[in-house]
């Protein structure tokens, strides 16, 4: 299996320089956890069989090295888990615990399982578990809030191990094993120190190393950041850094310490884009969010976050992309200094120009799909050109990369609630972007929630209209997951929505979609009812067409519950429909649903007329796909009326139909022979 992993917050900040070296220190740790995985657990020594996986807990404050020593211990024990690493990431940058529902849906995508959009927090676990049975996998479960989303992710797999990292114990989960982590010894801290300084600065002054070494009290973050500073700084002496923080009186951890005094030191405009990260999505930022946030050029802003690179402040994420990380142990301290410094209105300002850079760049990988269309083309050469993608793969990178960023950014937009006219159009141009890159169902999952975000602000603002859309949407996404029933109450509360923003289109398309829902149901009844209410409504507008298509619909309903006469008079209404709004394709179908339908009701010598009408009707649509089916068709129709000769000559010509066409997964969806068949989901929206 191919090892997975997730972003995680302090990975290599903590232990490890940005130079890739080896880890440092912590063998005793390291030992003792080793030891933990070999030694019997508590049911073991009972004489029961472990029901669930081995838990090892690494505890320690953000930027302690956690991550790092997790890691570590991943490296060196991988080799005993054949089925490979999963990692995940249970807290968010600020803290806030990431949804269960989440955090399995990534578990089970590492796995290469699918995830229904929408499924329930218990469906995913439950079908993680039951993927990870009989396995021997490690998963390292980062930055953890607390047990409970541990324990919901917890393999029933006793020969799995699980490597938890988080703050504190985790109270409720049985026999787990904790490893707390405190500063790092003096020599492995000075040892860091080095890395970035050199062995002469050290060598010269090695009283002054270790004195600052206690001043970061051996915390790694801090040491880091210290390195970086004196890097930055090949004239100062060790001793100056560390006697300045000895000097320090202010209340604070050593890491909030040495963050004050590098950004005490950084330019001016260094110091209010640091600051400004704190307000990234995710963490995660990118030339384009740091120019927003920080109002100034792309290329600036670039350089710039390169240099908080170098002094440690940033860590890059290793993407094609440029995009760099706010370590999780400096968001806080920065968020801090953000509202030390800045006014709550320029704040304000900032996320406002960082969601309006987001939507320019959305729309613009959007409309790089759409260079066939002179109108897309004008509009994509009006946009700056710093926001226009040089090619659609360019633009799908893009999207790619930045995906956690801008699901990031579209809850955190909602989450404010003061920007809500943003958000929206946040919300339309994700969307939009993801089903032209990625489309409808492979993306089902990112689109469900980002659905529900926009029915979050329309109740929110009162908007009955975008509240509608947004119940049509997830009513759509619960129907082709198989939650039928919740698409039906979705669906019945999009109607209400649509009746009282008085809008046509929704209460329509609601009343259509309730009765795709009854037909899945089975309720067949109820689904000609609810087409026929839909049928009304496009009658009186003079939508002949969806009428046409409306009139095929309850004739399907019909024919299911056995009532052929009514789906004969009905598929008749919809082939005059299709006639007269000129669409030569659609009656073609019509047609060959009517003679299937004459066929159920035991006419074949009326099936057999229809049909080759059909035929006729398709080879003038040039419809070579549908001419096979309808082939068939007949073919089988003259068998049952005792003619085999003409049935073969009508089955071979439909295999020469098929030899001559592309390959199903080439043509186009509405030359699918299975087109010609009406679905019960409305898929047209």
């Amino acid at each position: 299996m191919t090892d997975q992993a997730v972003d995680t917050d302090e990975a290599r900040l903590s232990a490890h320089t940005a130079a890739g070296d080896g880890f440092l220190g912590r063998t005793r740790e390291l030992k003792e956890l080793r030891a933990d995985i070999e030694r019997a657990g508590l049911d073991t020594l009972s004489g029961r069989k472990a029901p669930r996986a081995r838990v090892l807990l690494v505890a320690g404050r953000p930027g302690s090295g956690r991550t790092a020593l997790a890691e570590e211990l991943v490296r060196q024990v991988a080799g005993r888990y054949p089925d490979g690493v999963l990692r995940v990431r249970l807290g968010e940058p600020d803290g806030t615990p990431v949804p269960v529902e989440r955090a399995a849906r990534e578990l089970l995508g590492a796995l290469g399982l699918p995830t229904p959009a929408g499924a329930a927090e218990d469906d995913l676990t439950e079908a993680l578990r039951a993927a990870l049975a009989g396995r021997r996998t490690l998963l390292l479960l980062d930055d953890a809030p607390g047990a409970e989303q541990v324990d919901a992710l917890l393999p029933e797999a006793p020969d799995c191990l699980v490597v938890a990292v988080s703050g504190g114990p985790l109270t409720g989960i049985a026999d787990v094993r904790p490893c707390t982590l405190g500063g790092l010894d003096t020599k492995s801290a000075v040892e860091l120190l080095t890395r970035f300084t050199g062995s002469v600065r050290i060598t010269v002054d090695p009283r002054s190393a270790e004195s600052l070494a206690e001043a970061c009290q051996g915390h790694p973050a801090a040491l880091v950041l210290a390195g970086g500073w004196l890097a930055a700084r090949p004239q100062a002496a060790v001793s100056d850094l560390a006697k300045r923080l000895h000097a320090d009186t202010e209340d604070g951890t050593p890491l909030a310490r040495v963050l004050r005094l590098v950004h005490a030191q950084l330019p001016g405009p260094a110091a209010r884009m640091l600051r400004m990260l704190s307000l990234a999505p995710a963490g995660l930022a990118d030339p384009h969010t740091a120019s927003a946030l920080a109002g100034c050029s792309v290329e600036g802003a670039r350089a710039v976050l390169d240099d908080l690179v170098a002094l440690g402040l940033l860590r890059t994420t290793g993407s094609p992309l440029p995009q760099y990380e706010v370590p999780g142990c400096l968001q806080p301290l920065l968020k801090a200094l953000a509202e030390t410094h800045e006014r709550p209105a320029e704040l304000q300002l900032a996320r406002a120009r960082m969601l309006e850079r987001t939507v320019r760049l959305l729309q613009a990988c959007r409309t790089i799909t759409e260079t066939d269309s002179p109108q897309a083309r004008e509009k994509l050469n009006a946009m700056p050109r710093e926001v226009r993608f040089p090619s659609p793969r360019a633009a799908a990178d893009w999207l790619r990369v930045r995906r956690p960023a801008l699901l990031a950014s579209a809850r955190l937009a909602v989450a404010d609630g003061e920007l809500d006219t943003l958000a929206r159009r946040l919300l339309s141009q994700l969307v939009r972007a993801v089903v032209a890159h990625v489309g409808t169902r492979a993306a089902a999952a990112d689109l469900y929630g980002v659905h529900g975000l926009v029915l979050d602000v329309a109740e929110r603002r009162g908007l009955s209209r975008e509240k509608a859309a947004a119940l049509l949407n997830l009513g759509d996404l619960d129907a082709q997951t198989g939650r039928t029933r919740d698409a039906l109450a979705r669906y019945r509360s999009a109607l209400d929505a649509g009746r009282e923003a008085n809008d046509p289109y929704a209460t329509g398309r609601a009343m259509e979609s309730v009765g795709g829902a009854y037909q899945e149901l089975g309720d067949h009844d109820r689904a000609a009812d609810w087409y026929g209410r839909a049928l009304s409504e496009r009658l009186a507008r003079g939508e002949r067409e969806q009428a046409a298509r409306l009139y095929g619909r309850i004739a399907t309903a019909h024919t299911y519950a056995g009532r052929y006469g009514e789906a004969l008079r009905n598929w008749r209404a919809a082939v005059a429909g299709y006639r007269k709004s000129g669409d030569v394709a659609a009656q073609a179908r019509a047609l060959s649903e009517l003679a299937r339908v004459q066929e159920y009701a035991g006419r074949p010598e009326e099936s057999l007329r229809t049909c080759q009408e059909a035929v006729e009707w398709a080879r003038r649509a040039e419809d070579v796909r549908l001419q096979a089916a309808l082939q068939l068709r007949l073919a089988d129709t003259l068998e049952h009326l005792g003619d085999p000769a003409s049935a073969h000559l009508h089955r071979a010509a439909a295999e020469r139909m098929l030899d001559e066409e592309p390959s199903k997964d080439d043509a186009s969806p509405e030359h699918d022979v299975s087109a010609c068949e009406i679905r019960s989901a409305v898929s047209e929206d």
